[in-house]
């Protein structure tokens, strides 16, 4: 009935779909509780499938952001999927036209590109859908449980669970933090300039979408410059 390239890329979804289902129970909640009702926080989840997109979207209409905060907050946030879209379409097979391409554009996260990028040989569009569909899934149910939980749960309780989706970035960090010293730079220089930002008199006019930008930007430009990635054979010439 399936076909095999499908079969499996639904089995190679699936623990991506449980994962995000958790934690798009948190944006659900989050969303509810920043005065977005329950059916608008899915839309947002079945359409744009960006954590941090999204976590940072809520927060500039929350403050009644203006559209050029959201677009650039957007495009700084989500600047890495077209990177990551451009490197994939590497591995796509013959079979891809321009609007598969498009399609398959979509659903293109970190954890999906990691996963088909570690195929061995090109992927077939039937494999990109399987791969893709249950994830999309589990985000929507995921934000569709977390926004209907959150009209009902006590506020308090609420105020609790909406800060799960950040302990899943702060999990997501910690680790390559840990090994990358350019990554603890950079996260260091965002804190920062997020709590100068957010405590300092002068900058209180800043608006929570200019200050995401702000801190993206001069947190990342100085970490580039002081920290460049290493090619592959960099790498293995200073390990030997």
């Amino acid at each position: 009935m399936f076909s095999k390239d499908l079969k499996n890329g639904l089995k190679d979804g699936i623990p991506i779909a449980l994962g995000y289902l958790s934690v798009s129970f948190g944006f659900g909640i989050l969303a509810v509780s920043s005065g977005i009702p329950a059916l608008a926080a899915v839309i947002i989840s079945l359409t744009n499938l960006t954590s941090a997109g999204q976590v940072a979207g809520i927060a500039v209409i929350a403050s009644a952001g203006t559209y050029i905060e959201m677009a650039l907050t957007q495009l700084i946030i989500n600047l890495r999927y077209a990177l990551m879209s451009l490197s994939l379409s590497q591995k796509l097979d013959r079979n891809f036209t321009a609007l598969s391409r498009l399609a398959i554009s979509f659903g293109v996260t970190d954890e999906i590109f990691a996963v088909a990028s570690g195929k061995s040989g090109e992927v077939s569009k039937k494999y990109m859908a399987g791969l893709i569909i249950l994830p999309v899934i589990g985000w929507t149910t995921g934000t569709f449980l977390g926004a209907f939980a959150g009209e009902i749960l006590p506020e308090r309780l609420n105020a609790a669970l909406g800060i799960a989706i950040y302990g899943m970035f702060i999990a997501i960090f910690v680790p390559v933090a840990k090994k990358a010293k350019g990554v603890l730079a950079v996260v260091a220089i965002s804190v920062a300039l997020s709590c100068c930002l957010k405590y300092i008199p002068v900058f209180s006019g800043i608006s929570q979408g200019f200050a995401i930008i702000i801190c993206g930007i001069f947190a990342s430009l100085p970490g580039a410059i002081l920290f460049p990635v290493k090619q592959e054979k960099e790498a293995v010439a200073d390990e030997g």
